[in-house]
């Protein structure tokens, strides 16, 4: 059990490093589908208090008529998320983080340079908060990967990078405006849709077999993950081989008389 602990955390670091990685460079693989900022803010607003804690306020202004995006539901949720966290951060001593929705309708004007943003009618959210707020210079950045204001160890600076490809991705436009000590505003701006449906997320079957007795080669060069991966397998009766690195896989491959 110790072992598959540190294995499941260790999986979950790297997945969301690397889902944060293809997100910013857009080749994440969304699942857009008719979404209501309204419910996903709503959903997220117990999560939220735990996040922000007790000394900032949380004030939803939610637009009672809001229209439907199409978008991915987790998506939008991490970019809400980041940008709460980002926030809060922002508040150390407290203060108010105000969530809004409302439906907007932008021209070419408005558009951002290398933005495939079109212009027509869009659902709104917008994030502000009464914290330290940022500079000009700093506002200019906040986007690049890797950036940061945060102490070291504090933050990955992958956040709002994260934040912008999602968005970006989902055909919409994010522009922040703020000044030092008078708070921040994000405001992100996602297509309309006329699509009423909202689809259910596909179920898998369940897998029905748990047993196998074929020949598996595991080419690893984590000497535990190595081991690990070995010992789960012959548990359930499969023939295992592992190797250290792709010669010593080609060789064994090679040398082996049956199927792997």
């Amino acid at each position: 059990r110790k072992q598959l602990d540190e294995v499941k955390k260790a999986s979950e670091r790297a997945a969301a490093l690397i889902r944060q990685l293809l997100a910013f460079s857009r080749k994440q693989i969304l699942q857009p589908v008719p979404l209501d900022l309204n419910r996903v803010t709503t959903e997220l607003q117990k999560m939220l208090h735990r996040i922000l804690g007790e000394d900032i306020a949380l004030v939803p202004v939610l637009a009672p008529d809001l229209a439907l995006t199409m978008a991915d539901p987790s998506q939008i949720e991490q970019v809400l998320m980041n940008l709460v966290v980002n926030a809060r951060d922002a508040m150390p001593t407290g203060g108010k983080l105000t969530l809004e929705t409302a439906n907007v309708i932008l021209d070419a004007a408005f558009m951002m340079p290398g933005s495939s943003a079109k212009p027509g009618p869009y659902v709104m959210l917008a994030v502000t908060d009464t914290g330290c707020g940022m500079d000009a210079k700093t506002v200019e950045r906040i986007f690049e990967p890797f950036f940061t204001t945060k102490e070291r160890g504090k933050g990955t600076g992958l956040g709002l990078s994260t934040v912008y490809g999602i968005v970006r991705q989902s055909g919409g436009e994010i522009l922040v405006h703020s000044q030092p000590g008078q708070g921040t505003t994000f405001r992100i701006y996602l297509p309309r849709t006329e699509a009423t449906v909202r689809e259910a997320p596909v179920s898998l079957p369940a897998p029905t077999r748990t047993s196998g007795d074929e020949t598996i080669l595991i080419v690893e060069d984590e000497t535990a993950v190595r081991d690990l991966a070995k010992q789960v397998l012959v548990k359930v009766g499969y023939t295992v081989m592992t190797a250290a690195n792709g010669d010593e896989a080609l060789r064994m491959c090679e040398q082996h008389p049956g199927k792997i």
